[in-house]
């Protein structure tokens, strides 16, 4: 029951999300190698680049961890790991302007943020209740499980689409606020640039993987 045919669906979203994976650890990799001429630090360009839009209410912590760095609209925290807050690379610069990205789209209300965490509650339900519900529903036959199991994961599928536009913006932003702010020269930025689309990928890979499996739902709810 729980292998099937349209397992098969999964196996080039899962494809994916190994190479993004791979992508975005080799990409921070070479370039955490190569230091920025700014000397900066990744806190150093994230206090900075807070402070040049305006921003003075977000404070800017170190986390344990490997590319744990995030941004806390709840807290108005900046999180960065270890490897970014202390380093001076391409990588740790792209990264640290990438979660600045998020603290500017929360201060100037970007409405595709404001729509990711509005549902953000529905969809922390559906990606952990959603298809153990539905084959609750399928196993006892009762369709009306099987249809709130589809409709609750379609919020969490919804979450990872419109997380797509927020992190692209993010990371448009952080490239944008690094040239003109000097902080990388032009032939830095393109390191920077291989991170953070590296990292995209990711996201990329996570909303597929989403879509795919909401179709494999429906498929199986179409054969009850």
């Amino acid at each position: 029951m729980f292998f099937d045919s349209t397992m098969l669906l999964l196996i080039p979203a899962v494809i994916l999300s190994i190479y993004a994976q791979f992508k975005v650890k080799s990409a921070f990799a070479a370039m955490s190698k190569i230091r920025s001429t700014s000397g900066l630090t990744g806190a150093q360009a994230a206090k900075s680049l807070l402070q040049r839009n305006g921003i003075n209410d977000v404070i800017v912590e170190e986390v344990p961890g490997s590319l744990t760095d995030h941004y806390d609209s709840r807290s108005k925290k900046l999180r960065l790991s270890s490897d970014v807050y202390h380093s001076t690379s391409l990588a740790a610069l792209g990264v640290a302007a990438h979660e600045t990205g998020h603290a500017i789209q929360h201060h100037t209300s970007y409405v595709p943020l404001n729509i990711r965490q509005s549902v953000f509650p529905v969809a922390n339900i559906g990606s952990s209740l959603g298809i153990p519900l539905f084959f609750i529903g399928l196993i006892m036959s009762f369709k009306p499980l099987l249809d709130i199991g589809i409709i609750v994961f379609a919020g969490a599928v919804l979450f990872h689409i419109v997380t797509l536009p927020v992190e692209f913006n993010a990371s448009s932003r952080a490239l944008a606020q690094l040239s003109n702010g000097g902080y990388l020269r032009s032939d830095e930025i393109s390191g920077a640039r291989k991170v953070l689309n590296a990292a995209a990928l990711t996201y990329v890979a996570a909303a597929a993987m989403a879509v795919i499996q909401l179709l494999r739902l429906v498929m199986l709810r179409g054969r009850d």
